[in-house]
């Protein structure tokens, strides 16, 4: 067989495994449903954890740890109440927070505080510790924590943020 020639029976059954391959692979991948809705978000866990833990340190209380279905599930929700230019647990049209966690892969119980207009997540962090359910979220049974905030581009730039507690 020169190098110009093809053996028509190999190639076909390279194909047909490439295609398998193929087939395979995409079973493999994210659920849809299981990825935040776009948006102008950022994840500020890793800048809450260490003041979130200190506060429950204080209270000898077990730290938490980054859970990224929870940090998928405050940007959703971050990017949710930006897109809508409201603050809010549950949006018009959308699931109840038990079913948005469920969709979303986040272990319950679980808890979530947000807030909107801070400029930081210190600002944040701090308003929810001056309320006393936030802060009562807080300190609760978790284990695992996600926050992010979304910018509200359409009109005028606020911040919306989201913190989800969970197990």
């Amino acid at each position: 067989m020169s190098a110009n020639s093809f053996d028509l029976p190999q190639l076909t059954r390279r194909a047909a495994l490439a295609g398998l391959g193929l087939t395979l692979l995409s079973g493999c991948t994210t659920v849809a449903v299981l990825q935040p809705e776009p948006g102008n978000s950022d994840d500020h866990t890793k800048t809450v954890l260490p003041l979130i833990n200190k506060l429950r340190a204080s209270k000898k209380l077990p730290p938490l740890v980054e859970d990224k279905a929870a940090v998928a599930a405050a940007t959703d929700q971050a990017n949710r109440m930006a897109k809508a230019g409201e603050m809010n647990h549950e949006l018009k049209s959308e699931d109840d927070f038990t079913s948005r966690m469920n969709r979303m892969g986040v272990r319950l119980q679980a808890a979530e505080n947000i807030a909107t207009g801070q400029d930081t997540a210190e600002r944040a962090f701090q308003a929810w510790v001056h309320s006393p359910k936030h802060l009562k979220n807080m300190l609760g049974p978790y284990k695992g924590l996600g926050v992010a905030v979304s910018q509200n581009s359409a009109s005028d730039n606020r911040p919306f943020w989201s913190m989800i507690l969970s197990n």
